[in-house]
């Protein structure tokens, strides 16, 4: 009876796996043309508001990593003001947009995965969420959109991290720096032959940590922010079932003020890593100020400790004030760009429902 019982129970549990793997064998269908537009249409409009939410802020963008990597016993730039008008006088309007197309070419296609990732990760999460609860109306928490944004920016980020790194590097060098960097194709290749394979990735971990918190408050305080207006018509600001521009516009730059002031200390010390190695970097970096080399970092955790003990904990926020000026309305832009670029494609905006 027992050896019958075990039989019939394993018959069982194998007539349940072939039974899911039909549904899942169903379930998955080829894309077809009309998805495969979707989907390019989405990626797109994420391209779109990635390049000109970027290019609207790339003075304030410089200055950010000017201030993050600069000596502290030689200081150039002296606050947002006082380093805006020292490039202008010394490179020139150029110099305020040094490493923009770089950067661009970085957040084009940054920007389009990361939204595209976003969107799919919330319906995959959605999906196992109401699986999970019984609820087939239940939608998307807080929570759970912090989720989606995490996983969407850990993609983006790995996808395109080396052109993060040569970016920072393009944005520091100046007309006096030893040797310079013709282009991204240049960088990419003397990083490569000078440093190896492993240096487009130094400081990934960091960046990694960073934008978990940074894009995944972004998306989640973004996201709760309008579907709040939506459903309270707060101080009435929804018109015919919609929020405006301006109102937009306004919970983006909450969302990007929440994220990057989390995360910001990650990222100077993602930044910091990135220029070790770099023989150069004397020019712009050199440690404690005293030596004649860049200080050389064993890891994520040494990085912050000798930034702690060599400047103090305020130099985890070097450059906090230019990228907040920076960062409210790049990512108010952002958000707001790639609904209206997708509104306009005719492609549905809503990911939460």
């Amino acid at each position: 009876m027992a050896s019958e019982d075990v039989k019939s129970r394993s018959e069982s549990a194998v007539s349940t796996i072939v039974n899911l793997a039909e549904e899942a064998r169903e379930g998955v269908k080829a894309p077809s043309g009309h998805a495969l537009l979707s989907i390019a249409k989405s990626l797109v409009a994420g391209g779109v508001a990635g390049g000109v939410s970027r290019t609207a802020v790339a003075p304030l963008e410089r200055l950010k990593i000017l201030l993050q990597v600069q000596n502290p016993h030689s200081i150039k730039y002296n606050g947002t003001i006082q380093g805006l008008k020292y490039i202008w006088r010394t490179e020139g309007f150029r110099g305020l947009f040094k490493g923009n197309g770089t950067n661009c070419a970085r957040i084009v296609p940054n920007s389009a995965v990361k939204f595209f990732s976003y969107e799919e990760a919330s319906k995959g999460i959605l999906w196992m969420y109401r699986r999970q609860t019984g609820n087939d109306d239940a939608q998307l928490t807080p929570v759970l959109r912090l989720g989606a944004g995490a996983c969407a920016g850990i993609i983006a980020m790995s996808a395109t991290y080396p052109m993060d790194l040569v970016r920072g590097r393009l944005t520091v060098q100046t007309d006096a720096s030893p040797q310079q960097y013709r282009g991204i194709f240049h960088a990419l290749t003397t990083v490569l032959k000078e440093e190896g394979p492993r240096a487009l990735y130094r400081g990934w971990l960091p960046s990694v940590i960073g934008v978990v918190p940074y894009v995944g408050l972004n998306f989640a305080v973004y996201e709760s922010l309008k579907d709040y207006l939506l459903k309270n018509n707060t101080f009435g600001l929804v018109q015919d079932n919609e929020l405006s521009v301006t109102t937009r516009l306004g919970c983006g730059a909450a969302a990007g003020t929440i994220g990057q002031t989390v995360a910001y200390p990650l990222d100077v010390i993602r930044r910091r890593m990135q220029m070790v190695g770099w023989k150069d970097a004397a020019s712009v970096i050199t440690g404690d100020g005293k030596s004649k080399a860049p200080l050389e970092y064993t890891g994520m955790v040494d990085a912050f400790r000798k930034t702690v003990r060599h400047e103090g904990f305020g130099a985890l926020y070097k450059g906090l004030v230019p990228n907040s000026v920076k960062v409210v309305p790049s990512i108010a832009i952002a958000f707001v760009t790639y609904e209206m670029v997708k509104d306009i494609l005719g492609v549905e905006v809503r990911i939460s429902d």
